[in-house]
């Protein structure tokens, strides 16, 4: 090597310099990803679809981990796809809401005794 390789090498015109991407302290990890290293179950709503001509109709898209299955089987659902399983669960959830708001309703709702056998409900 002459004394002109020596100078190009200096200023970077000699052999390729490996130039290193910054690293990054830490990288980010998700809700799920740390959920699920902690062994904990996970469950989100991550998209929604409704009929703009119908805002009742639509659905949901929802993401889990493997702990929150095995925790839904352990509450008894038992179905073998977990598909199927996250369906009957969210189900659940949707009528138990239902049913909450009924017995609301329901709870508003008051009897007047008018006699002859007669009521007022209000």
């Amino acid at each position: 090597m002459g004394i002109l390789d020596d100078i190009k090498k200096a200023i970077g015109l000699g052999e390729a310099k490996k130039i290193e991407a910054p690293k990054s302290n830490k990288s980010k990890k998700s809700a799920k990803e740390i959920a699920t290293k902690k062994g904990n179950p996970y469950v989100e709503v991550i998209g929604l679809d409704l009929d703009p001509n119908n805002p009742g109709n639509g659905a949901f898209e929802l993401d889990w981990n493997d702990e929150f299955i095995k925790r839904l089987w352990k509450a008894g659902y038992k179905d073998e796809n977990e598909h199927d399983v996250i369906d009957r669960w969210f189900q659940d959830v949707c009528r138990n809401i239902v049913l909450e708001t009924y017995e609301k309703e329901q709870a508003m709702v008051t009897r007047n005794d008018l006699g002859d056998g007669r009521s007022e409900y209000k």
